[in-house]
């Protein structure tokens, strides 16, 4: 059960405000001997300042050493206080920013906008709001806008209550509204689980890790055990530390929304799957190849090629033999990969391939029916897979013009029939990942196994990954999150 604690500090503060049931003076919320709700507390710092050990600034750190989920954070306020931290942040905005800016040619040279939870006055930098947001989150923000040769952010300051006036006054009680309401009208649903899981999924997403019917399962099996399973999108982010446990069901990257999730989660003592180090290591296929080389893994026979380097393509070949897989290092769903059969389909690949990245993996060729897949779960086979490849195609997709895709078919059995030296090859490659939850894909060529990658995300589609299991494939992974939940409430390591 979740409580929104509003902390002011001069109750006059919140005179031009609608009643709230759980609202305090800093000097009452800092008070040792203050009572609080009972269940998960939200704390809505609204101090007239965070400055370094200002009321606000206590409240804050005491609100993160009591357990309760505080907006601001101390490392936030911490960030604010100095541009040399907050501009970090906002160092990529920079052609987004003209590009909104252009709808407003009024504003030539600077423009001044307050963000509410967020939310920005002006729609054309609503989405540049968000994004400070994310990276800052405070209640009220004074954000500057400057433009020299382009526009960026000048400075990002935080605003107290008692400084809106009028229409600033109603725009800020329309964020607060909007800020709090799902969670006050989720407080009842909450009320008979133990904890609460935010599973984060993209509705738009082509191929998503989940279907719809293995999303349903997953809710299912958390409520058998005492977790509330709730579907969330990227607009959630300002929301997510509500929860106890995130779940990414959504394909990760490291410059995507989706790793921003996995840190904060991280950050705020969350059980996290994917976690961040995990999705660093996983998603990026020169990282990947050399880890795995370094700890003497078996893959396909690799060769890193150089942008900037020399490249004697008739070497390569006569090195890897044809054909020759190229891979850029962030491709996933079978693109980004293409297979070339000559040292001259070699340069001609490379030409645009060195377009999207300084370093291209260039593999042997194995060919094989089917591609295993082992899904691990903390360190243990979960289930296992053979994906075969697409009809009369290489690889298991088959992404042809119009965007349609092709897959192969598959075959589900028990873990118990899969040859031994796949488990062991597939389990040492995941202990390198860490002990969260990947999917192992490897070739088998005789006595031959190699793994070809590690997913961070794999696949857990009804009627695919849990044909042989069932529902207790769920029921698994959901007993793993309420594992780690209650190890982290006990202060147990994982």
């Amino acid at each position: 059960m979740t409580h929104v604690l509003l902390v002011v500090e001069d109750i006059k503060d919140w005179a031009a405000y609608y009643p709230a049931k759980h609202l305090m003076t800093a000097q009452e919320y800092l008070q040792s001997d203050t009572a609080f709700p009972a269940g998960r507390v939200q704390v809505i710092n609204l101090c007239r300042h965070y400055r370094y050990l200002s009321p606000g600034y206590y409240c804050s750190l005491l609100a993160e050493a009591r357990g309760h989920r505080v907006l601001p954070s101390v490392r936030t306020v911490n960030d604010l206080s100095r541009k040399s931290l907050y501009g970090l942040h906002f160092e990529s905005f920079g052609v987004s920013l003209d590009k909104a800016m252009k709808k407003y040619p009024e504003h030539s040279e600077q423009l001044s906008v307050k963000l509410y939870f967020g939310q920005a006055q002006l729609p054309a930098v609503q989405d540049l709001g968000r994004q400070i947001f994310d990276q800052l989150a405070c209640p009220i923000l004074q954000v500057e806008l400057r433009r020299r040769d382009e526009w960026h952010v000048e400075s990002v300051k935080p605003v107290g209550i008692h400084q809106l006036k009028g229409e600033e006054e109603d725009e800020f009680a329309k964020a607060l509204e909007a800020f709090n309401a799902r969670v006050w009208r989720k407080i009842g649903s909450r009320k008979n689980f133990r904890y609460d899981l935010a599973v984060l999924v993209n509705s738009e997403e082509a191929f998503p890790p989940s279907d719809k019917v293995a999303l349903k399962k997953f809710i299912k099996a958390g409520a058998g055990l005492g977790i509330n399973v709730e579907l969330i999108g990227r607009d959630e982010y300002p929301r997510l530390a509500e929860y106890d446990a995130l779940f990414i069901r959504e394909t990760t990257a490291l410059d995507h929304h989706t790793y921003q999730f996995a840190r904060k989660a991280e950050q705020e003592g969350m059980v996290v799957m994917d976690d961040p180090a995990s999705i660093l290591r996983c998603t990026n296929k020169i990282y990947f190849a050399e880890l795995m080389q370094a700890h003497k893994v078996p893959v396909p026979k690799t060769r890193f090629l150089f942008r900037d380097g020399e490249l004697d393509a008739d070497e390569v070949v006569a090195d890897l033999g044809v054909p020759i897989v190229l891979k850029i290092p962030d491709g996933s769903f079978s693109r980004g990969i293409s297979k070339v059969d000559s040292a001259d389909t070699l340069k001609s690949a490379l030409q645009e391939y060195f377009k999207q990245s300084a370093v291209v993996l260039a593999q042997e060729f194995m060919f094989t029916d089917y591609d295993w897949r082992i899904g691990v779960l903390n360190n243990r086979p979960l289930y296992a897979c053979q994906y075969f490849m697409s009809k009369g195609h290489w690889q298991i997709y088959n992404h042809k013009d119009g965007g349609k895709t092709e897959s192969g078919s598959f075959r589900t059995m028990p873990v118990q029939e899969v040859p031994a030296k796949v488990l062991r090859v597939a389990l040492k490659s995941a202990r390198l990942m860490g002990n969260g939850l990947y999917g192992v894909d490897l070739k088998q060529s005789g006595d031959r196994v190699v793994v070809v990658e590690v997913n961070d995300n794999p696949n857990i589609d009804s009627r695919v990954e849990d044909k042989w299991l069932g529902d207790d494939l769920y029921r698994q992974i959901m007993l793993e999150f309420l594992r780690r939940m209650e190890a982290r409430r006990l202060g147990l390591s994982l």
